[in-house]
């Protein structure tokens, strides 16, 4: 049971952080918060992937690489923001 709430807490708090930074880049137009809403929206399709993989669909399939790819091409959204976006 708590497993269960650590994923959706963990899938809350990456989806908030995307709307926020997207958000703030809707405000001031700086392109490193767009390359961070975006790697952290990456990050949300991550964390949702674990819950579904580990709590509904349990041992029967494996969602690991999936989870895996999504949180890589999030991280180098945001690595390709700070390298060539950066003031």
């Amino acid at each position: 049971m708590l497993a269960k709430l650590v994923y959706l807490l963990g899938a809350i708090v990456t989806v908030t952080s995307a709307i926020l930074l997207l958000r703030g880049y809707a405000r001031s137009r700086s392109r490193l918060l767009l390359w961070s809403g975006l790697c952290f929206a990456g990050l949300t399709v991550s964390n949702v992937l674990l819950f579904v993989d580990l709590v509904v669909l349990g041992a029967d399939q494996s969602l690991y690489m999936w989870r895996l790819s999504t949180a890589a091409a999030a991280m180098l959204l945001l690595v390709y923001g700070l390298v060539f976006e950066s003031e």
